[in-house]
């Protein structure tokens, strides 16, 4: 966090380090989020790559209320928002050639972990944005409720709701109880 506020510091006073700093630092976490949350890796690049451009645009004018980090994953959520408002992006499930390792080295858990992963990321897929992406900025992200609440503009409960609606649909659809 001490770090962040340096960064900050450094990017307003116009140090090009500082932003390439942050963007390292934070780059895969974020593009991990706006994969899990468009399920195309490229349009999730995009999305990282205009996030940061904004966030360089306005870096004299920071104000941080919340860490850097919360603050640049709304911008993700916002940006992957909006794509969906414009539906400009259909979902599409995750690439079925997408390698899935595991670190166990037994190839036979491996397949199973990978098909499972493939299964969660389908089903994940069909789940209504706002609850697809609570479960996604929670558990992924490492948010808590009442930070997506805030960034939303929603009560707690309401995002608490839409996660454990989410979840439960998850699991009885995982639990082969899906209706076809």
């Amino acid at each position: 966090m001490l770090e962040d506020e340096h960064l900050i510091l450094e990017l307003r006073r116009g140090d090009k380090r500082a932003l390439r700093q942050i963007y390292l630092k934070y780059k895969d976490y974020l593009l991990t989020i706006a994969a899990s949350l468009l399920h195309d890796y490229c349009a999730a690049e995009d999305v990282l790559h205009d996030v940061f451009v904004s966030f360089a645009a306005g870096a004299g004018n920071i104000e941080l209320r919340v860490s850097l980090r919360n603050y640049l994953v709304a911008g993700i959520a916002n940006r992957v928002r909006d794509i969906y408002r414009k539906k400009k992006h259909p979902t599409v499930a995750l690439d079925k050639d997408c390698r899935v390792s595991s670190d166990s080295g037994d190839p036979v858990k491996s397949a199973i972990f990978g098909e499972e992963f493939h299964l969660l990321a389908d089903e994940l897929s069909r789940l209504p944005f706002e609850q697809r992406e609570t479960i996604i900025l929670h558990i992924k992200g490492g948010m808590t409720f009442r930070d997506i609440a805030r960034m939303r503009g929603v009560s707690t409960s309401t995002v608490q709701g839409r996660y454990r609606y989410g979840i439960d649909k998850l699991r009885t659809a995982l639990n082969g109880e899906r209706k076809k």
